[in-house]
């Protein structure tokens, strides 16, 4: 396992000074978050993200592979292994549209994120994905259900709408 001020000092990866360097980052294998992206095992995802048939393979190399930068060109998310440790694509494809990439990694490799630190990852074939964003679901309009009638006059429409409740905070 490997600290903090192991993956800088061998990356050259910059993180905020807040971050505690001596910590060993624990490896899991399982779903993991770090900031906005989600690291999932491929085998949770088989039904919806597969890996191109003709798929381009590259090497992450030793300063790592830049996985995701966000839109304002702030930090990106890079991926960090030990040479000759971990593969990387983006050839996939993914029914919901959040796959970034896939990386097949034979020893623990570490997503590293300026404010987050790092993350550290087993052994395995993963997905890194965006976390899609929630918006309230829409409601259809209500009408009432007249026998007899095919359509519902005007002037018995209803619509019911919802209007979020705001409530001042005073400090």
């Amino acid at each position: 396992m490997k600290t903090l001020a192991d993956l800088t000092a061998a990356t050259g990866l910059p993180v905020d000074v807040h971050l505690v360097m001596d910590l060993t980052i624990p490896v899991g294998d399982g779903i993991q978050a770090q900031g906005d992206l989600l690291v999932v095992p491929l085998a949770e995802l088989a039904d919806r993200v597969t890996v191109r048939r003709h798929a381009t393979w590259d090497e992450v190399p030793p300063g790592g592979v830049e996985v995701v930068r966000n839109e304002a060109g702030g930090n990106p998310h890079t991926l960090v292994a030990d040479p000759d440790t971990c593969a990387w694509t983006t050839d996939v494809d993914d029914t919901d549209g959040l796959a970034v990439g896939v990386f097949d990694a034979m020893a623990p490799v570490y997503l590293m994120h300026r404010e987050h630190g790092g993350t550290g990852i087993a052994p395995g074939l993963y997905v890194v994905r965006r976390q899609r964003e929630l918006v309230p679901p829409v409601r259809a309009p209500w009408r009432p259900h007249i026998a007899g009638y095919r359509d519902v006059p005007r002037a018995l429409e209803v619509v019911k709408t919802v209007r979020p409740v705001w409530r001042p905070v005073v400090d």
